[in-house]
């Protein structure tokens, strides 16, 4: 039976990616917990930025990181489709996102109704310094932020889902 990639199941790849192929390891965690893609969170679990690190083998690459919610406001109606969370640039290989420069500050996910993904984007970058800030976080659009500077496909990605605190049942398309 073939192996159905967990980022299409999710609608990570269609709704803020197109089909890439991975080609460095990406290690986002939350204290000591590892994010795999689909796994859950609260709101509580997610206050502080998470650790990142980056793979990779030359210090000579730098890859940008971008986070995003693409069920903003609500998974029903997502018309802030994606919001910008947390941009990193100018991470180099083999360290972590606190190598990088952080563009946009972390903002830790409070979504208020129904079930949010909340997707990590890596992109090698073609040279440090050639990445910049969006004047937004409602909107943010990666295909459209990795065309603008070149980034290409992703190298990586993972996302994770949450709710709010007293939230249950399953997600709502």
């Amino acid at each position: 039976m073939p192996r159905t990639d967990s980022l299409v199941l999710g609608r990570v790849i269609g709704d803020v990616l197109d089909p890439f192929t991975r080609s460095v390891d990406l290690r986002v965690n939350y204290g000591n917990r590892d994010i795999n893609n689909a796994c859950g969170f609260r709101p509580s679990q997610v206050v502080m930025q998470p650790r990142v690190e980056i793979g990779g083998n030359d210090l000579r690459n730098f890859y940008t990181l971008v986070m995003v919610d693409p069920d903003a406001p609500s998974p029903s109606n997502p018309n802030l489709r994606e919001y910008l969370h947390w941009l990193v640039t100018d991470i180099p290989a083999t360290t972590d996102a606190t190598f990088g420069n952080e563009v946009v500050c972390y903002e830790s996910p409070r979504p208020s109704m129904g079930i949010h993904r909340f997707v990590f984007v890596l992109f090698r970058q073609l040279g440090r310094e050639t990445v910049y800030a969006p004047g937004w976080r409602q909107n943010f659009n990666t295909r459209d932020f990795a065309e603008l500077y070149n980034l290409n496909l992703p190298v990586a990605a993972v996302y994770f889902n949450c709710q709010r605190e007293g939230g249950t049942g399953g997600r709502r398309a």
